[in-house]
């Protein structure tokens, strides 16, 4: 008899911008819609050694630039809990896939909340390790300082056991390192102390968001955690900073997509030029446009310094924030997204309202920090799902899973 790997038989889906050799990977652009992975992705040879059993792969928007799942240049994927609404994004095929019961769990990507806030919106937990926690190798690069591939699953419990899978140094990805997890320990969890940062509570958070984040506030306070307010000072800057820098990644990243190399449909340009227009200009979707275009604009010689070299300055601040919040506490609660689910169409004509989607994402994403989104156990059924997001330290993994695992017993139990 053969031992049984630890997620022998286990049915994933895979965002479709994660390599599968001998696998169509397209991230949702017309771009690369023919284009076949020549290689696995680490987390896939990592899975595959665990025995996982890979259902397809799930739509997202295009190079992952999106919060709705709207941008994909193939089809929309909506939300499973009412599909009139989005399921968020960018990796709203695998949260919706997971919502759905089509899988058993997904793995997304998340550069400033592409897994956490669909998560929220479609009522399943999902996981952005610490940056370099698991490796990027065969991830289509969107923002390469901030890209992390991340578990979507239907208990914190689940997705410890899928971030345990894929973790760890890789020599195909020189920002990965080992990371290690601790098992759960009960005492060692209600000893915990939690922040919740004052700024994250203002105009333009929904009512029946806070409401639920008062909810998980109480259900941790009554388990013995101890709960305390923080201030974040720099978090008002931090989506202007995301949008500086991502675009600027973004410019260099989608640069290798020339028309000539990958997925190449134009046979006889007229000259380069053509060719370029063709292929760039044809078949990049407007989101992805408008990123290149702005991220070439901060990277030119005028702008270099009053912009990105300034973004990066704000990214700093950000960070000792949240390094100064965590001498005093452990653990960061937040919000995952400031509204449930919105409609299909809603936001598609105003990318500045689609960007506030993952206002309360972005900051630990540029901290590089790990965070999880699980559902609000008490949102009633019939309305759309919300999450609350926990933050960590740095390859603290443990310290959210646990905490997680806790909100979950309890709220199980009452």
């Amino acid at each position: 008899h053969r031992e049984v790997p630890p997620l022998g038989g286990v049915p994933l889906a895979i965002k479709d911008n994660i390599f599968i050799a001998g696998g169509v990977v397209t991230a949702a652009s017309k771009i690369l819609e023919h284009y076949t992975a020549s290689y696995d992705a680490t987390v896939i040879t990592k899975l595959k050694e665990h025995g996982a059993v890979f259902l397809g792969k799930t739509n997202l928007d295009e190079f992952a630039m999106g919060a709705s799942t709207e941008n994909s240049a193939f089809q929309v994927t909506r939300n499973p809990h009412d599909t009139d609404y989005v399921p968020g994004g960018s990796s709203g095929g695998s949260a919706a896939a997971v919502a759905a019961d089509e899988a058993l769990a997904a793995l997304g990507s998340d550069t400033g909340g592409s897994v956490r806030q669909p998560a929220a919106l479609c009522g399943v937990v999902g996981l952005r390790p610490t940056y370099g926690a698991v490796s990027r190798h065969g991830l289509a690069a969107m923002a390469s300082s901030l890209d992390q591939i991340g578990p979507i699953t239907k208990t914190v419990d689940d997705a410890r056991i899928l971030f345990g899978a894929i973790c760890g140094e890789d020599i195909y990805d020189a920002t990965s390192t080992n990371s290690s997890l601790e098992a759960f320990d009960l005492e060692r969890t209600r000893n915990m102390t939690v922040g919740i940062p004052d700024e994250y509570f203002v105009e333009g958070l929904d009512e029946r968001v806070a409401r639920g984040i008062e909810t998980v506030r109480e259900s941790l306070e009554r388990s013995g955690v101890s709960v305390r307010r923080i201030s974040l000072p720099h978090t008002k800057y931090a989506l202007a900073c995301y949008y500086i820098i991502v675009p600027a990644e973004v410019s260099t990243n989608l640069a290798r997509l020339d028309g000539i190399r990958y997925d190449r449909t134009v046979k006889e340009p007229k000259s380069l030029n053509d060719l370029y227009v063709r292929e760039r200009g044809g078949r990049f979707g407007t989101e992805v446009k408008r990123r290149i275009l702005l991220g070439t604009f901060v990277l030119s010689s005028g702008y270099y310094d009053a912009y990105y070299t300034q973004a990066q300055r704000v990214r700093r601040l950000i960070t000792q924030d949240f390094e100064e919040a965590f001498k005093d506490v452990d653990v960061i609660l937040t919000p995952t997204a400031p509204t449930p689910a919105f409609k299909i169409g809603e936001k598609t004509d105003d990318p500045l309202s689609m960007y506030l989607s993952d206002i309360y994402t972005v900051p630990s994403s540029l901290a590089g920090l790990p965070g999880i989104s699980i559902p609000v156990r008490s949102a009633s059924e019939e309305e759309l799902p919300i999450g609350f997001q926990l933050i960590g330290k740095r390859f603290r993994e443990s310290d959210i899973f646990d905490l997680g695992s806790l909100y979950e017993q309890t709220t199980v139990s009452q």
